[in-house]
């Protein structure tokens, strides 16, 4: 097991990693609108889905993967009316290729942000 971190994404806000090797497989941590210099980005969902999207690929390319080894995300969303955007940009990071999903209305997020998604890949 190998803890995962980089300079290019923000550092973990709690007693965490940002991912853990397996050896085949990745397990991210859940990623925020936090830019890698740990500030926040306030804007709407949209740019907060852009942010947290880069976030999750500069992570998965320290392990030695990508978004298109991505197998599994979960997504956590503080209001359940922006799905539509959420789609709109996820699609855009991801194409063709569709991992499985599960999207998931929550109360609150971390620093009040509207969005978290957390990976699995493989290398």
């Amino acid at each position: 097991m190998r803890y995962i971190a980089t300079k290019n994404a923000p550092s973990a806000i709690g007693p965490y990693s940002q991912a853990i090797d397996l050896g085949d497989m990745i397990f991210t941590s859940g990623q925020i609108a936090l830019r890698a210099d740990g500030s926040l980005v306030e804007a709407d969902v949209k740019a907060q889905t852009k942010q947290v999207l880069t976030n999750l690929g500069e992570v998965l390319n320290e392990a030695g993967s990508s978004l298109s080894k991505v197998v599994k995300t979960t997504i956590f969303l503080a209001n359940m009316e922006d799905f539509a955007v959420v789609n709109e940009v996820y699609a855009s990071f991801f194409g063709d290729h569709k991992p499985a999903r599960s999207t998931v209305a929550v109360k609150t997020l971390p620093l009040n942000v509207g969005i978290e998604i957390e990976a699995i890949a493989v290398k």
